[in-house]
């Protein structure tokens, strides 16, 4: 059991500079150890809580010496524990998450334990933005008429929430309209330094969204992990977590003029995938740093995942300092955060020697280097240099179908199709741009790119350049901040000119909420087969994300953004070729609508002011009309309703006793699917619209929901009978099973019909079979989304064998219950000559103390092959969630018996 802290010795009291006390600290320096000024700051973060936390049970002294000895132990995949200081959620992640917390209760309860033991430990924030869609645009009128269409589509799931907010402790809720997680994260929630109770610490944070990671730009250790690690950090469980290698990243010189903090996080992440970073920190430093903005370092955190690292984190500095000010913080708050810092060496001062922190490798990017680019057709880290998209483009064409290839062939590459909108006549070509989108906390909390593309927008106005009425244009900000600049600065209504009025505040077309395109132009595409275009400014551009009939998009800077909707296609060579015609039939060229870095910094002095943010803040949690006029049950336990289609008691704790279940291996499964490389969680579980067809439209059909009232997928993921039905539901999915066929289907085996997966997955269970999924490399990359394993569980899936696993996918399977299983290098399905269409037998011993993390196991079929898996139960941890038969249950029975 639990005893005292063992490091009580060095707990210190901080004292204020004009006398008084600002708490007492565990003070790293009174370890008098030498081994502390060599470690990475990402990792001293880990040692101070280790330490804070460490009570001989959760937490151990042979754990903080493990990260204390970072440098040699580090190369050794060794475990330690970690406990957050607090948890972040976003509502599509965020309904699941309070789902499970009201269904534990319900199981305690069953089980005769006290139901409010469950209740977060910790402070959690959980912030409305993933169910705003871009119905409206180019309507002042946009933001209120989609927000009065998301609560009436969003009723119940907000309601429900409110309940959570009410019946669980400390939980905080944003309410819709008020910005994006992630941003709000950044210039209100983040605490840098928690002082609770008069005892100093630094702010840590977990978050149920892969971007979570935005916040180290702040110098707050945050990442992403599955819904389902969450809800136990906010239990009171540890994270058990391999120490990680620390990627030392050096940034030198200065951006030149006209690049944009989205250049240089494309660039930075092409060189970090390169480089292979998954698992590890990233540590930025260098004079470099100097010379890059908060708002710019937040931009490069943010994309974290897309370079596949747990962190892209900038240390505490001057920087952020200033940044913490702008932002209202006050004077107090931020001389307490340094004070803290400083005494506790996880403060960098540039006026001071550079120290000798070792890191396990080393990048280095001189700014100067950075040139302008976009990232497309369908992956983040697949980098164009912008004088290189038109010949990149017209290579995609012609390419075979895959991530940089469509496979049009040369005689129709050059096709019109003709259409009529709104009574003119019109055309669209391949790589015509149909939906333009400002978007994404990653790029509208950065000030400088925002009015730089207002500044495009004023330019490009002046010289009578227009925005062609088919293209979706939308706008919409991550704060109420954004907004409030943008009036200051008297740009705004240029944007409002070319069509980017403001639609909401909250993720839209990043997330696939970009709502639907003009039907002349739907039928168009569909008509001609032709590949359209989608310009965003977000961090993800999968193919079938961000919307069903855009087969190209493109990751740009939102100035970028602009251009590109006034050029009207991405087959264009800015250099040499103009935008567009001005009012006076001159040509006008990307040159002439470009801001200089002086000139987009002298409007953000200008009109980016400490007072909107503490005026924005100061009335975010006081909601809105829509959100206070909703009523909502009291009671600490959930009253389940069978009839709604958004909330729905899951099934997890049927029939759960006080005796874990035991390991269990696989005998003669058949392969539900079998799939190539990069399978993403879009793929698995996707977030956007509801296929008319789909077994998810069957079962809302059946209930009397009508077809417009469908929502997203995203917005259901409180009902698991609508979510299981949509495991696999991608429009865009390859299964190797269909031969070449693309969607949502696949073979059931033995009787060789062609089925939906969940049909297909039925069948299955119904004649007593377990099923398995066969995979390549990068298997669950993407957004972190719990029900890319909840889901797979619910139909049935025992096991995933693929080359390799995306970090929290591979958590979340285990935390389901589902064996997560590698190919040994040099090896897949292919090499192996695997079909998918055999039994497969994985042998697990009937106890787990006889299995070992990463252990090898066989795997044999029933045609007299047999090949060895590595077992990606990574943990001792991991190992105890399996026999328990998965992380929620494995919890409910401890706190049953504390």
């Amino acid at each position: 059991m639990a005893s005292e802290n063992p490091f009580r010795s060095i707990l210190k009291t901080l004292e204020k500079p004009n006398g008084g006390e600002f708490g007492n600290y565990y003070s790293l320096p009174a370890l008098n150890d030498p081994r502390i000024d060599k470690l990475p700051y990402s990792i001293r973060i880990l040692l101070e809580s280790a330490i804070r936390n460490c009570d001989e049970f959760q937490v151990k002294s042979k754990d903080v010496e493990k990260i204390l000895d970072w440098e040699n132990t580090s190369p050794k995949q060794v475990e330690i524990p970690f406990k957050p200081a607090r948890v972040l959620l976003q509502d599509f992640t965020g309904v699941p998450a309070v789902v499970d917390l009201a269904c534990m209760r319900d199981a305690m309860n069953n089980l005769g334990g006290d139901s409010n033991k469950i209740n977060p430990l910790v402070p959690v924030d959980l912030v409305i933005d993933h169910s705003v869609q871009v119905d409206v645009a180019r309507s002042e009128n946009a933001v209120q008429a989609n927000m009065e269409l998301e609560f009436q589509r969003n009723k119940e799931r907000f309601a429900f929430l409110k309940w959570g907010s009410n019946a669980f402790d400390n939980m905080l809720v944003v309410p819709p309209g008020s910005g994006i997680v992630h941003q709000v994260n950044l210039e209100y929630l983040a605490r840098v330094v928690f002082n609770r109770n008069g005892l100093l610490y630094p702010d840590s944070v977990v978050g149920t969204d892969s971007h979570t990671t935005m916040i180290d730009g702040l110098g707050v250790a945050g990442w992403g992990v599955g819904g389902i690690e969450a809800e136990a950090t906010m239990l009171g469980q540890p994270m058990s977590m391999v120490l990680p290698g620390v990627v030392g990243f050096k940034l030198t010189g200065k951006l030149r003029d006209g690049m944009t903090a989205t250049d240089l996080v494309l660039t930075v992440t092409q060189m970090l995938r390169k480089h292979g970073v998954v698992g590890k920190f990233v540590e930025f430093h260098g004079e470099g740093m100097r010379e890059l903005s908060l708002a710019d370092r937040a931009t490069i955190a943010n994309m974290s995942p897309e370079y596949g690292a747990t962190m892209g984190f900038f240390p505490v500095d001057h920087v952020t300092l200033q940044y913490l000010k702008l932002t209202g913080r006050s004077d107090e708050t931020v001389s307490m955060i340094e004070a803290y810092l400083r005494a506790n060496k996880m403060f960098v001062d540039y006026s001071e020697p550079e120290s000798k922190t070792v890191y396990s490798s080393n990048l280095e990017l001189n700014l100067e280097d950075v040139e302008p680019c976009v990232s497309g057709p369908k992956r983040p880290h697949d980098r164009v240099p912008l004088k290189e998209m038109k010949a990149d483009w017209h290579s995609c064409l012609d390419n075979r179908v895959g991530f940089k290839g469509f496979a049009v062939p040369k005689e129709a590459q050059s096709k019109a199709a003709e259409f009529n909108f709104n009574g003119t006549p019109a055309k669209l070509r391949h790589g015509d741009v149909v939906i333009a989108a400002i978007t994404s906390c990653t790029n509208t909390s950065n000030p400088s790119v925002m009015l730089g593309a207002a500044l495009v927008a004023k330019k490009a106005c002046e010289l009578g350049l227009e925005v062609k009425p088919w293209i979706k244009t939308s706008l919409a900000p991550g704060s109420g901040v954004v907004t409030k600049y943008l009036a200051k600065s008297g740009l705004q209504k240029y944007l409002n000119q070319l069509g980017f009025s403001i639609v909401g505040y909250g993720c839209t077309t990043c997330i696939g909420n970009s709502g639907d395109i003009h039907e002349a132009v739907a039928s168009a595409i569909v008509d001609n087969d032709l590949v359209a275009s989608a310009v965003l400014s977000g961090n993800r551009n999968f193919e079938g994300r961000v919307h069903p009939l855009t087969r190209a998009n493109y990751l740009a800077s939102p100035p970028l953004v602009v251009a590109y909707a006034l050029a009207g296609t991405v087959d264009i060579d800015f250099e040499t070729e103009p935008i567009g015609t001005g009012k006076d039939g001159k040509q006008i060229f990307f040159r002439d609508i470009w801001p200089s870095n002086k000139e987009v910094a002298e409007v953000v002095q200008a009109s980016v002011l400490p007072d909107m943010f503490k005026a924005t803040y100061e009335a975010i949690t006081k909601g809105n009309s829509m959100w206070n006029e909703l009523s909502v049950a009291s009671g600490t336990l959930y009253e389940w309703d069978p009839k709604s289609t958004y909330i729905h008691e899951p099934p997890y704790f049927k029939g759960m006793t006080m005796s874990p279940p035991g390991p269990h291996g696989v005998k003669d499964a058949h392969c539900l699917l079998n799939f190539g490389d990069s399978i993403t969680t879009d793929h698995i579980s996707p977030a956007g619209s509801i296929h008319k067809d789909s077994p998810a439209a069957k079962y809302l059909m059946e209930r009397g929901v009508d077809r417009r009232d469908f929502n997203s997928y995203g917005s259901r993921r409180g009902n698991d009978e609508i979510m299981a039905r949509g495991t696999f539901a991608n429009i865009r999915i390859v299964n190797k099973h269909l031969k070449g066929e693309v969607g949502p289907k696949t073979v059931h085996i033995p009787s060789g019909e062609k089925l939906s997966v969940f049909d297909a997955a039925m069948k299955y269970r119904n004649e007593g079979r377990d099923t398995i999924i066969l995979a390549g490399a990068e298997y669950g990359s993407g957004s972190s989304r719990d029900w890319a394993a909840k889901g797979p569980m619910l139909l049935g899936v025992k096991a995933v064998i693929s080359r390799s696993f995306e970090r929290i996918h591979r958590s979340n399977l285990v935390g389901m219950g589902i064996i997560p299983l590698c190919f040994k290098t040099g090896e897949d399905a292919e090499t192996l000559g695997l079909t998918g269409e055999e039994l497969y037998t994985i042998e697990l011993p009937n106890s787990v103390s006889e299995i070992k993390p990463g252990q090898d196991v066989t795997v044999v079929t029933n045609n007299g092959k047999s090949f060895t898996c590595t077992l990606r139960f990574d943990t001792e941890v991991e190992l105890a969630y399996f026999n328990h038969g998965g992380i929620l249950q494995y919890v409910i029975r401890n706190l049953i018996k504390q």
